[in-house]
């Protein structure tokens, strides 16, 4: 897609000028030309296989760890390349967290998976992981039922509760990017409207990309769409307009159903 045909975006966090992305020689993603805009939700929609959560994962390099895979073009995250050979890769993930479609908290207790990041980043002090631990929690919506059991399991939390706490232990180490892929996919609708509601709360101090399969979820709560099929950005607008009134053809026959 032409990227002369976006809106305009006047403040970019992360911007792909022709970037691609392949396996072996399969181009999953071809030459996306994106401007993702600062403390805003954008949705990337599209069917099964178009390139979207590869897309996702290619901006904290989590592509990185598939021997296959390499990229072309260009992402810039904060005015730096993050295909550059002199990027710090962990500093990255630093900046850009990640929340995975089915919740993985570590097997060990609630504190301990909050604390985990922030201890790898040279946080020792006690009592400042004490106060880390019982921000990340509130600004997940989930100190008030967890805060009498902060050295069980993580894992016997119900599964609406561990997405909310691996979303907490992402905010722990303080990135400016949210990346949630198929966040609400594994949750019932109750557990699905917590997530969305808390998406909404933590846009304007964080940067939040999410990839879904449910297209109300994506009108919902994202402020920019960005449509993708067989590996081609097709289509990337103000969410409002581009579900009312999409300029594809190809993204109207997706959004009223015709496949997918």
């Amino acid at each position: 897609m032409d990227i002369s045909k976006h809106p305009k975006i006047d403040n970019p966090h992360i911007t792909t000028e022709d970037f691609s992305i392949f396996y072996g020689d399969n181009e999953a993603v071809k030459g996306v030309s994106l401007r993702i805009p600062k403390g805003k939700i954008t949705a990337i929609i599209g069917p099964s296989g178009c390139g979207k959560s590869t897309y996702l994962r290619a901006i904290n390099r989590m592509n990185d760890l598939i021997p296959s895979c390499h990229t072309k073009g260009t992402m810039i995250f904060d005015g730096s390349n993050v295909y550059d050979s002199s990027l710090d890769v962990v500093q990255l993930r630093k900046s850009v967290g990640m929340v995975f479609q089915k919740p993985n908290p570590f097997p060990k207790s609630i504190f301990d998976n909050i604390a985990y990041g922030p201890r790898l980043h040279g946080v020792k002090s006690k009592s400042e992981l004490s106060q880390i631990v019982e921000k990340s929690l509130k600004q997940a919506a989930i100190w008030d039922e967890v805060k009498d059991r902060l050295h069980e399991n993580a894992l016997r939390l119900s599964g609406g509760q561990q997405q909310r706490l691996c979303l907490a232990r992402t905010l722990a180490v303080n990135p400016e990017v949210l990346l949630m892929d198929e966040p609400t996919s594994a949750l019932d609708p109750s557990a699905t409207a917590r997530i969305e509601d808390l998406a909404g709360e933590l846009k304007g101090n964080y940067t939040i990309v999410i990839v879904t399969h449910n297209m109300q979820q994506a009108a919902r709560i994202s402020d920019y769409t960005a449509f993708f099929y067989e590996g081609n950005l097709i289509e990337f607008g103000v969410t409002k307009e581009m579900f009312t009134k999409p300029k594809e053809q190809q993204t109207e026959d997706y959004i009223t159903g015709r496949f997918g």
